[in-house]
């Protein structure tokens, strides 16, 4: 019975292979247009027919006796490479010539030749089952499991089988390098989750000296804020100094800016910017010992309030 003669009678029913969509087309180009609720899954249905119209009933088992425009030759995963196929070597210009094949059995194994039909003209490949072996698929297969790079060495190979070698192949490094890839993604977003709670316990301990020097190893950013602000100065920037393990820092003193260089890991200040040499008075220094690093970037507000109101601020380093 063809399709036609299906749709001859108001109320009858036929049985199509539906992957997507409210449209049936049959071999006479005639299309139906389904009401109502579609199928839960791709697979074989039966509908009941009313002139241009058809309502999904039932799932029922595959008829692929109503498949026509057969396409012969190698599955790989759900793309058909046809026998008759010539195609450049290269595995990524293969998957052009190749086509998706619908409703394919469950449990085929690689390098299985098959069959594949269309409801009508130009529509979607439909599975319709297995096809006789040409000879050399087991010892293709056998080379595949042994990852051998190529299947020259085997004698009776077509070009469609070899083919599919070759896709199968490159399928394989691609999937192991996709692997690869989301392992280093999960390794490095476990990173990141186990510096951000470490960053999180630290970020409570910023009123702690200690706290904020375990901080800058992880974050110099939030340590050196938390730093400048007990001298009460606003941080504003840090990047690398020319020197490894120094930062440049910048901020914010009573309505000027300042900018001085630190020790990366203590805060200890290696140039404050300002004018520190002993050069007064002062017991605590030896003559002409730069104070620099008497500091840090919680004292280094302070000494320059205390040089403001002496009247004694040099600034060396300008920001603008």
């Amino acid at each position: 019975m063809s399709w036609r003669d299906l749709l001859q009678t108001e109320g009858e029913t036929i049985v199509f292979p539906w992957v997507g969509g409210r449209s049936l087309q049959g071999p006479d180009n005639r299309v139906l247009t389904i009401e109502g609720r579609l199928p839960s899954e791709f697979g074989w249905h039966k509908f009941t027919v009313k002139g241009r119209k058809a309502k999904f009933t039932e799932s029922v088992p595959a008829e692929p006796e109503i498949l026509n425009y057969r396409v012969r030759g190698y599955l790989v995963g759900d793309r058909i490479i046809p026998d008759d196929v010539r195609v450049d070597p290269d595995p990524k210009k293969i998957i052009p010539f190749s086509e998706k094949v619908f409703l394919i059995d469950e449990g085929l194994d690689r390098f299985v030749r098959v069959a594949a039909g269309r409801a009508y003209e130009g529509g979607p490949l439909i599975f319709y089952g297995q096809e006789m072996p040409l000879g050399a698929e087991e010892d293709v297969l056998n080379a595949y499991l042994d990852q051998k790079v190529s299947v020259d060495a085997i004698a009776g190979v077509s070009p469609a089988l070899d083919a599919a070698f070759r896709m199968e192949t490159y399928q394989r490094v691609e999937a192991e390098r996709r692997r690869a890839e989301a392992e280093r993604r999960r390794q490095e977003e476990e990173e990141r989750r186990q510096l951000e709670e470490k960053r999180q316990k630290l970020i409570e301990q910023l009123g702690d000296g200690a706290g904020r020097r375990a901080m800058a190893r992880i974050d110099f950013s939030q340590a050196a804020r938390a730093a400048l602000a007990v001298g009460g100065a606003e941080f504003l920037d840090n990047r690398r100094a020319v020197r490894r393990g120094e930062m440049v820092v910048r901020f914010r003193l009573d309505g000027q800016r300042f900018e001085c260089t630190c020790e990366e890991t203590t805060l200890q200040i290696i140039d404050a910017g300002i004018c520190l040499t002993a050069h007064y008075d002062d017991e605590e220094f030896e003559e002409g010992l730069k104070g620099d690093t008497w500091f840090t970037l919680e004292s280094l507000p302070s000494v320059i309030r205390e040089a403001i109101r002496d009247g004694k601020l040099v600034v060396y380093r300008h920001v603008n």
